[in-house]
């Protein structure tokens, strides 16, 4: 059974906004447009026309990348768009509940309190490295749970979810909530993407991003990847003319073939200094954990965060500290290799390395 029985009632048969007609090489006196060609920035579409109300190349090309049918994708203005839209198209106001471990990337919990979504949480404990329990998710759905969000690799722990322990998760919720696995960072590990799971899956969602692996997080494009009929549901929630042409040509531009090849060394550069700062950091006996990541940044457990954050910050690196479960935490983002001996730099003003 699809998991469109699980959208809201009220917009399961919304029809997305009829656009003006668009048809190249015709005089468009349709949609209310300038005849005036602006003369700034060099684009191959003119921009006093509007863009696609959805960009089909680019969709075409990304469905290409992420490993799906094209009428699987819908093209967000980031990943964070789509986290917006999946809430509020499958969330009722005060009815619905969303499904988050913790500690992970707090966009989930601020678009559920924004619809007006009750939140679960399930800890995950430093102790196991933050590893998911999927007995611990299934225990807390209930039967308002419709949406699980996964983020694997997870924000800001690094940790990622089994295969075989996402299709139990799959397997077990059938068709009673939709799973949303967030692979934000998901180039940075070894594990394979889960829209390879779609054609047995109806109630998996993925959510894809270009700003991390690909450098593009300045553009704001990512994409959800799932069954036809709700992505067809989700284009008709999603606002039209989403991406800017600016946007979506840049977009089509670096998934040209020679462009993702530079982005895949540049990935591999990112992996190599993860391990080697991993192995610098331990040697300071104010840093008492490290954790293993798949992404592109590494979480550790310090002595006073407070005092390495300030002394980062004097000697012009910025770090992030999250406070609450994680106050002696700080996740440290992974820069190029001379990002990087500034920053263990500063940690070595600090003092205390050890000697091993």
């Amino acid at each position: 059974m699809s998991i469109t029985r699980l959208v809201r009632p009220d917009i399961r048969g919304m029809q997305a906004y009829d656009a003006a007609e668009q048809v190249d090489d015709t005089v468009r006196l349709n949609a209310n447009e300038s005849p005036r060609q602006c003369p700034i920035g060099n684009f191959r579409r003119p921009l006093n026309r509007y863009p696609e109300v959805r960009p089909q190349k680019l969709q075409k090309a990304l469905a290409g990348r992420f490993g799906c049918a094209v009428d699987e994708l819908l093209v967000t203005r980031g990943s964070s768009e789509a986290i917006d839209l999946v809430i509020r198209t499958f969330c009722q106001a005060g009815k619905d509940s969303v499904l988050v471990t913790s500690p992970s990337f707090s966009m989930y919990r601020h678009y559920a309190r924004v619809q007006g979504a009750r939140l679960i949480e399930v800890r995950t404990s430093p102790e196991k490295d933050f590893a998911i329990d999927v007995d611990a998710l299934l225990d807390a759905c209930d039967d308002t749970t419709r949406l699980i969000f996964v983020c694997s690799p997870n924000n800001p722990t690094g940790t990622s979810l089994e295969s075989a322990e996402l299709e139990r998760l799959l397997r077990e919720r059938g068709d009673a909530s939709a799973i949303v696995v967030d692979e934000a960072y998901i180039e940075f590990g070894d594990k394979s993407s889960a829209t390879r799971l779609l054609d047995r899956y109806d109630n998996l969602l993925v959510l894809r991003t270009l700003s991390k692996a690909l450098g593009f997080a300045g553009a704001r494009c990512g994409a959800v990847a799932g069954p036809a009929d709700v992505v067809r549901v989700l284009s008709a929630v999603q606002a039209p003319y989403a991406l800017a042409t600016p946007v979506v040509e840049c977009v089509e531009d670096v998934l040209e073939a020679d462009q993702l090849a530079l982005a895949e060394r540049a990935v591999e550069a990112t992996v190599r200094e993860r391990e080697r700062l991993r192995t610098a950091l331990a040697d300071y006996d104010f840093v008492t954990k490290v954790w293993p990541s798949d992404a592109n940044f590494l979480l550790i457990r310090v002595v006073d965060a407070p005092r390495v954050m300030r002394q980062c910050a004097a000697h012009n690196v910025l770090l992030r500290h999250f406070g609450g479960d994680l106050d002696d935490c700080i996740r440290i983002s992974i820069g190029s290799r001379d990002e990087n001996e500034q920053l263990l730099r500063a940690l070595g003003s600090l003092g205390g390395a050890s000697d091993g």
